[in-house]
C-alpha cells in the first residue's frame, strides 16, 4: 500500500523542504493543483531533478484538452497525471493514448461522482487507476463518508487511491477498505514535525499490512 504525500497550498521552497524531510517514508509524491497553478511545469521538473527515482503525480485535474495537458506533465517528468471523471470520454481516451506513448499513467479523480456506472465506463476507456476524493471544501464541516468506497466495491480490476483530510485518527478506518494508495496532505504538510508525521502514517500502514497478511 502506497503513502502518497499531497503538496498543496505551499510555496515551491516549502514543497522542497517537506520532501527532503519526508522522502524516506512516502512512496508517491503528488504535486497539487494549486502548486501547479502557481509554478507551472517548473515545479514538476524541479521535483524530478531532485528525486529521479520517485513516482511523481501531477494533480492537473484536467477537464479538457487532455492530450495536450498530459503531454505537458509527462514531458516535465511526471509519471501520473489526473483527469476529472466528468470530463468527456474523448478527453480521457486522448489522455490514455498519450500516457501509453509516454510510458505514463492516468488517474481519474472521482470527486462528486455518485454513480458506480461511471466507474465501469472509465474502465472501458482504458483507465486502471482512480482516486476516491472527499473534497477540501466538503471537509470543512464533515468527515469523509465511508460510503464513498461503494463506488469501487465491484471494481477489483482498478487500483484505488483515496484522499480527503486523512490523518492518523481517520487512517485505520480508511485502511479497512484496503485501498492501494492513501493520500495524505495537511496531516503531514501542516504538522510541526513533517518527518515524524510521515513516519507515523507509514508505520500505521505497514502495521495494518503485516497484521492482515498473517491472518
Amino acid at each position: 500500500m502506497n503513502l502518497q504525500i499531497a503538496l498543496d497550498r505551499l510555496t515551491d521552497e516549502e514543497c522542497m523542504t517537506i520532501l527532503s524531510e519526508t522522502n524516506e517514508y512516502v512512496d508517491w509524491i503528488e504535486i497539487g493543483t494549486g502548486v501547479i497553478k502557481e509554478y507551472g511545469m517548473s515545479i514538476v521538473r524541479r521535483v524530478r531533478d531532485h528525486y529521479p527515482d520517485a513516482v511523481i503525480v501531477a494533480d492537473m485535474k484536467t477537464c479538457d484538452a487532455g492530450a495536450h495537458e498530459a503531454a505537458q506533465v509527462f514531458e516535465a517528468g511526471a509519471d501520473i497525471t489526473t483527469v476529472m471523471a466528468f470530463a468527456a470520454d474523448q478527453t480521457i481516451k486522448d489522455m490514455v493514448q498519450k500516457a501509453k506513448e509516454c510510458s505514463g499513467r492516468i488517474m481519474v479523480d472521482l470527486l462528486n461522482v455518485a454513480d458506480s456506472g461511471r466507474v465501469t465506463e472509465l474502465h472501458t476507456l482504458g483507465i486502471d487507476l482512480v482516486s476516491l476524493h472527499f473534497g477540501k471544501d466538503m471537509q470543512q464541516n464533515n468527515e469523509m463518508d465511508q460510503s464513498l468506497f461503494e463506488l469501487v466495491k465491484d471494481s477489483r480490476h482498478l487500483e484505488v487511491a483515496v484522499a480527503g483530510g486523512i490523518n492518523l485518527q481517520s487512517l485505520p478506518a480508511i485502511l479497512s477498505h484496503q485501498p492501494d494508495t492513501v493520500i495524505a496532505g495537511s496531516a503531514i504538510t501542516k504538522a510541526k514535525d513533517h518527518k515524524e508525521a510521515a513516519k507515523k502514517m507509514k508505520e500505521v500502514i505497514q502495521s495494518y499490512e503485516t497484521n492482515n497478511t498473517h491472518r
